[in-house]
């Protein structure tokens, strides 16, 4: 037997949590279910501090009342708004008090199977509960987008793990560690490792690692040529933040590129003294294939001078960042997956978030290739919030309303003599 339920929301990080407190706010019906915070307490390395500024860096409720900058205060943390790196421990730790207090009965349980039925669908959880939606809102995050290129596929988790399988490093202590990619997983990681005691390498088809610059004071110059936003200055950022929806109007390859190229991987600088001239760099370095043997995994490296080489490590770990596929999101029924309109491998979406599955919506980083870069970043989390229970708000009402006249329309025809 299976409980009713009017929203679903599935994932409880930056927005899943945002979404469920503005609907839970308009007094809706709601069950979301997840870990909270999932992903920033178990996958990102210990120690890591975020590259959002820290006036980015706010999940969103209603009336702003839990920001980063509230809860440091309360906890007596450092914060300030620009010049601060959010630790990620602090980042998780106030994910988890928001959840407790706008979210108190979030259901720590994973959803195992969606499945469409009449006026909704059918979600199973991972221990056999099954529930009724109206609406799902899918809020899953980048854990299940982990992307291992095809070149580093095949060799057992003992030889080759991607970047997200670390929180903590501790059982690599002395060993010759691979990590292969260039932006700001491959710097994290190589700063973990060797802060535990491991001997890491960084291999990268870039010519160089490029970190960014710190802010400092900024002129007024500097402010009018590249305006602050929550995704770093510039103007092409500031369209990205305040016009999603002329992006959501552009050419579907348009913004599949722009999605793919802007703001890419870039180490932050104060990851800098920790990797440069401590942990060697491979650069111009295309990994062609790896397998095992020597000490564990060996390296066939290519350079773009038509010099090739080989490496050896114990263990490769893949610094490649994450993209979004549907095929991974495996809880969605075959009928729902086949069903989905996609752009590239994302779900193609409406202007109010919604996929062409009628009341399956999508938010995060999956919305990405529809409304753009701001969905990658936990800054976007008050723009979706506010305007997808917004539009939810709309269609309970439309749908009532409709209710209330075919009720008067029934109570009519009963009433004719």
């Amino acid at each position: 037997m299976s409980t009713q339920v009017e929203i679903a929301v599935i994932g409880a990080g930056p927005y899943g949590l945002s979404v469920a407190s503005h609907l839970l706010a308009q007094g809706r019906e709601v069950r979301v279910f997840g870990l909270p915070m999932q992903t920033w307490h178990e996958a990102m390395p210990v120690g890591m501090k975020l590259k959002s500024e820290g006036f980015a860096s706010n999940l969103s409720d209603p009336t702003g009342e839990l920001t980063l900058e509230r809860y440091c205060q309360l906890n007596g943390l450092p914060y300030s708004h620009t010049g601060t790196p959010v630790k990620v421990e602090i980042f998780s730790a106030y994910g988890r008090a928001f959840q407790q207090k706008f979210i108190p009965h979030l259901e720590p349980r994973m959803v195992s199977s969606i499945e469409r039925v009449p006026n909704g669908f059918a979600l199973r959880l991972d221990d056999g509960e099954g529930v009724r939606a109206r609406t799902v809102v899918v809020a899953t995050g980048i854990k299940a987008f982990s992307y291992t290129p095809p070149e580093l596929d095949g060799l057992s988790n003992d030889l080759v793990t991607h970047a997200s399988c670390y929180g903590d490093a501790e059982h690599l202590a002395g060993r010759d560690v691979a990590v292969v990619g260039g932006g700001a997983s491959a710097t994290d990681i190589a700063a973990l490792l060797r802060a535990r005691g491991a001997n890491p390498f960084i291999v990268t088809r870039r010519p160089s690692i490029r970190f960014q610059s710190a802010l400092g004071q900024r002129s007024l110059l500097d402010r009018i040529k590249a305006p602050m936003t929550g995704l770093g200055p510039g103007w092409k950022s500031v369209l990205c933040v305040h016009a999603p929806l002329v992006f959501h109007a552009m050419p579907e390859d348009f913004r599949v590129d722009v999605v793919r190229r802007y703001l890419g991987p870039a180490p932050a600088w104060f990851v800098r003294d920790q990797v440069e001239g401590h942990v060697p760099v491979v650069a111009d370095a295309k990994v062609a294939k790896v397998e095992a043997g020597g000490r564990g995994v060996r390296l066939q490296i290519s350079h773009s001078d038509g010099v090739t080489r080989t490496l050896e490590a114990d263990h490769v770990i893949s610094a490649t960042g994450y993209r979004v596929d549907l095929d991974r999101l495996t809880f969605l029924g075959d009928g729902i997956r086949s069903s989905l309109r996609r752009s590239d491998t994302a779900p193609a979406l409406s202007r109010h978030f919604e996929s062409s599955v009628p009341n399956l919506y999508f938010v995060g980083p999956a919305a990405a290739n529809s409304f753009g870069p701001l969905m990658r970043f936990a800054y976007g989390a008050d723009y979706t919030a506010r305007r997808l229970s917004r539009h939810l708000a709309g269609v309970s009402v439309r749908k009532g309303n409709r209710q209330d006249e075919r009720f008067t329309a029934l109570s009519s025809e009963r009433s004719r003599p």
